[in-house]
């Protein structure tokens, strides 16, 4: 299963399509759209999310509800293009008043993008490389979470820390496998704790004020794995390097860890590696989850838990300098209507992510035509297990 998106920031509409989906895989629209919402929420978000009111359209590869192992397209309509009509026209010349964007934002794609595609216009870049993009992610991501509902996996995620602000964990390992969504959905920031959700607010406050903006940590966990999913033959096949590359295709991702993550580096090996133990007629498991659910690049059957580092966003109220493409003089960066934390959005992406690995790592282990033989060679491969642990 993967997808392919299009489209630009404010464009007509974003496009994603989804191949690989088997045939028989029950899809509610009203699903999908729950994670276009929270993709848009989170304090600190921008005027464009008034703007806005995502919803993901199912347009092909779905009949009464059900897959029919098609492509499945889905449409996402930008609003906003109503007010860029003139500036983001499809066909025809362009105004002859047209504002051309040549004040490249230093830690945006504006200045090697346009150098790259040889533009002397960044918005050439930026209506591609802006985080706009990632809706139609979630959108496409709803047809994967869908599937790894249907055989027993959950995704969630939650954030740990927003600028100088963290959440105290006593064993984060232990302590993310056990989050509850209410706790999370609840929090304005999507952290689970009441007094760290205000002071994270607070943190963002002050970022506003000062025309500054904000990242942060979160972690994503999937709970329900089956352990063996995933391999350890080729470097194509280990999960380890699939979510990583996954999520570091997320705009602002600048760190991913598994498990402890750096934190492993700095203990002896006794104090890393989980034991495993028997657990007769059940199966193997571990006394720990130091490694984050993953071992030689497949599940172990723990809960697998990523933690992701986002980077501030870019576009500053309080520009930094840069140099003006036509004259080539120091000027100070362009401004567009951004956020000052989106974090827990960034998270809720890292989940669509996530979803695409994990559902493409069943489907190559349990076949993909149809969910009955699915769910059938599912069931086989668990009494295997069970067998095993005698």
């Amino acid at each position: 299963m993967r997808y392919v998106t299009a489209g630009e920031s404010h464009g007509p509409q974003l496009t994603a399509i989804v191949e690989g989906v088997p045939a028989g895989l029950k899809i509610s629209e009203t699903d999908l759209n729950v994670d276009m919402a929270r993709r848009q929420s989170g304090y600190g978000r921008g005027g464009r999310q008034a703007i806005e009111r995502d919803q993901a359209r199912v347009v092909s590869g779905v009949r009464f509800g059900k897959t029919l192992g098609t492509p499945v397209a889905l449409v996402v309509e930008n609003r906003d293009w109503q007010n860029w009509t003139d500036r983001m026209s499809v066909f025809g010349e362009a105004p002859a008043n047209l504002k051309r964007e040549t004040m490249p934002r230093p830690g945006h794609a504006d200045l090697v993008g346009s150098l790259k595609i040889d533009s002397d216009d960044c918005r050439n870049v930026l209506e591609r490389a802006s985080a706009r993009e990632t809706a139609a992610r979630v959108a496409a991501a709803g047809i994967a979470k869908e599937f790894l509902a249907d055989v027993g996996v959950e995704i969630y995620s939650y954030v740990t820390s927003i600028g100088e602000v963290s959440l105290d964990e006593a064993d984060p390992m232990i302590d993310a496998a056990e989050r509850t969504t209410l706790a999370i959905e609840t929090s304005e920031v999507r952290c689970p704790d009441e007094k760290t959700t205000e002071a994270m607010k607070a943190a963002i406050d002050a970022a506003r004020e000062a025309g500054e903006s904000l990242g942060g940590t979160f972690r994503v966990v999937a709970r329900g794995l089956l352990p063996g999913v995933g391999g350890y033959a080729t470097a194509d096949e280990r999960l380890t390097g699939r979510i990583g590359q996954a999520m570091f295709s997320i705009p602002a991702i600048k760190g991913v860890e598994f498990g402890l993550g750096f934190e492993a580096a700095r203990r002896v090996g006794s104090k890393v590696h989980d034991p495993i133990v028997l657990n007769r007629g059940v199966g193997f498991t571990r006394t720990s989850n130091n490694a984050g659910g993953l071992e030689g690049g497949m599940t172990t059957g723990l809960p697998l838990i990523v933690t992701c580092a986002m980077k501030p966003i870019p576009t500053l109220m309080t520009p930094l300098k840069t140099v003006d493409l036509d004259t080539l003089e120091p000027t100070e960066a362009s401004k567009e209507r951004s956020d000052i934390c989106a974090v827990p959005a960034a998270a809720v992406v890292a989940e669509a992510e996530l979803a695409f690995v994990l559902a493409n790592a069943y489907l190559e282990k349990f076949g993909h035509e149809n969910m009955a033989d699915i769910r059938s060679a599912i069931a086989s491969y668990k009494q295997r297990l069970k067998t095993s642990s005698r």
